[in-house]
Parts: C-alpha cells; sequence; structure tokens
C-alpha cells in the first residue's frame, strides 16, 4: 500500500474522517440496537437468491429465521414493482416481519469512465435510491461497478473521489448513505488502502465503506486495517468466511462458506469491528450454489446461528 494510502486510512480512527471543507453529512442512519453497542443481524438475499423465492419470500424468511434486518438487491426491487408489486405494501411486509432495511446491493456504474454513462448512472442511482426510501432504507451498496472488468481502464484515486463525491450529493438529496464497496477482484478499488483514500478525499464528513470478509481477503489486504475505521465510517459488514482451497488467486463467490466453516480470522476481525459502544449490523452475504440447493429458510437459520457463534467466541464486549 502506498504511503498516502496509509496515512489517508488512519484518519478514519478515532474521531472518524477528518476534511478541511466538511459538508452536511446525513446523519448516520438505521435502526438502534436495544443494546449500548454490540452487532445486528441482517440476511442479504444473495444468500438464498439460488432458490429465486422473490422478495415477499425472501422478507418472510428473513423474518421467521429471526434476523434484525434484510439487505434486498435492487434489480428484485425492480421486478417486484415491475411485476405490479407495491413499494407501501412491501414496506409494511418488512415492518411486520420485525425488520429493517440495512441496506441494498445496487449497480450503478458512478465510477464508469465514459461521462455519458456516469450521467445516466446517477439517474438510476436516484431512481434506485428513491425506491429504496420508500421501503424505509437507509444505505445503498457502491461497488466498483463499470470499472471493475480486467480491461477497464486504471481510474486514479483522486479521480474516482471526484466520481463518488457526486453520488454522496445524490444521496445527501434523497436521504440514502451511499457505502463505498470494496471488491477483491476489481481492477480498481480491490483493496482496504483504496476505499480509505477515494472515501477520505471526497470532502463529505459522512463518507460510510461496506466491507466484506471475502472481499478483503481477495484483493490481499490485511485485516488489521480494519482497526482504523471509526464508528460512522463502517455501519454495515458483509458478514461470511472461505475456505482454504482454492487459494486467493483462484477463490470465487461461488466458494464462500458460512461464517465459522472456512479460515478467515473471524474472531479478530469481530474484535476490531465491535466493542466500544458502536454497533455495526452484519450482513451474511454468500453466494454458495451448494447452499442455493437447500430448503431457503434452512439455509438462512444457518447462517444466523454460525453468525451468533463466531460473535459469541469473539467475546467481543
Amino acid at each position: 500500500m502506498e504511503r498516502r494510502e496509509m496515512i489517508c486510512a488512519s484518519l478514519f480512527g478515532g474521531a472518524g474522517l477528518l476534511s478541511a471543507n466538511p459538508v452536511t453529512a446525513v446523519a448516520p442512519a438505521g435502526p438502534v440496537s436495544s443494546r449500548a453497542g454490540g452487532f445486528r443481524y441482517c440476511l442479504n438475499t444473495s444468500t438464498i437468491r439460488g432458490q429465486k423465492p422473490g422478495v415477499v419470500r425472501e422478507v418472510e424468511i428473513a423474518g421467521a429465521a429471526g434476523y434484525d434486518g434484510i439487505e434486498p438487491w435492487i434489480p428484485n426491487l425492480r421486478e417486484y414493482v415491475e411485476q405490479g408489486g407495491s413499494l407501501s405494501d412491501l414496506r409494511k411486509r418488512i415492518e411486520d416481519a420485525g425488520l429493517t432495511v440495512d441496506s441494498a446491493i445496487g449497480f450503478a456504474q458512478w465510477i464508469h469512465d465514459d461521462e455519458k454513462a456516469r450521467a445516466a448512472a446517477l439517474e438510476e442511482a436516484r431512481r434506485d435510491m428513491d425506491m429504496l426510501k420508500q421501503i424505509g432504507g437507509t444505505r445503498i451498496a457502491a461497488p466498483p461497478v463499470g470499472a471493475h472488468q480486467a480491461n477497464s481502464a486504471k481510474v486514479e484515486l483522486a479521480v474516482a473521489a471526484e466520481r463518488f463525491a457526486a453520488l454522496q450529493s445524490l444521496g445527501d438529496e434523497i436521504g440514502i448513505i451511499p457505502q463505498l464497496e470494496v471488491w477483491g477482484f476489481s481492477k480498481n478499488l480491490s483493496r482496504l488502502g483504496e476505499v480509505a483514500y477515494v472515501a477520505a478525499e471526497t470532502g463529505h464528513s459522512g463518507s460510510c465503506l461496506l466491507l466484506d470478509t471475502y472481499h478483503i481477503y481477495k484483493g490481499g489486504s490485511d485485516f488489521s486495517g480494519l482497526s482504523l475505521f471509526s464508528d460512522d465510517s463502517l455501519q454495515v459488514f458483509h458478514m461470511n468466511d472461505y475456505p482454504a482451497e482454492p487459494d486467493r488467486a483462484d477463490i470465487s463467490d461461488a466458494q464462500r462458506v458460512y461464517p465459522g466453516d472456512g479460515i478467515a480470522p473471524l474472531t479478530s476481525i469481530l474484535q476490531m469491528l465491535g466493542g466500544r459502544g458502536r454497533t455495526i449490523t452484519l450482513s451474511l452475504e454468500l453466494f454458495n450454489p451448494d447452499y442455493w440447493k437447500q430448503d431457503p429458510l434452512e439455509v438462512a437459520k444457518t447462517g444466523l446461528s454460525k453468525m451468533r457463534a463466531a460473535v459469541e467466541k469473539a467475546a467481543v464486549k
């Protein structure tokens, strides 16, 4: 990691992101745990997407399994609306299931090198954020889609910061927090130091990241970097594990496993994330085709049980 990226990342510690020109940020959103700090548990619907239950059934499954929140995929929400579904009805279903929408997974190409493509991506993001707002959502993933392929141009980090700042401004307008997501396999923004630099250089005092056990490993960053991030800069963390084989170079999303079933240093990860009175959402995000062959409710229950066991083992206070 370059020295400037390490310095930048360190700004996330303690009081949080420092900015010479801070702007008014969206207040940290989302539900407050009944505990004074700790972890909330959320189901990212990728975990059961292979069974194709549809968003209404996904809500039912997350509620029945005992999760605190749900993290839907924007394409699934679009499909629901296109088929005549009501967002107000879906919001009521979510609330009746005892859930909150802690985050959502979107794919607007805000980082794309082409100016017209970026403008279209911001319009897409506007529609996505508006839809998310209507079901009670507060945060949306902002991965480097559009600059992630092997043949993509390398985007300078300062340029990426300008482009992410535009997405943040849109989020401020609508009331949704974009979370800059690290993608370990991506040509751009594959490492902790890179997303830390971009988030710090937007000039936005509420910059927020979305990190992930698998992606940190895949991208080659050391997990110790998690200790640098302040409470508000990291509100949702994608929870999963990875096996010893295949190795880092060859591993893919499909090899993600339940927390505790792999070799990830989950105890130290959770100890860096938790404690100090902070509350953070752990969202189970898996893409395992073996799990997709199983009953989705049982998969959801097993995932929650294994997340809780990992937290208990870490004994985070």
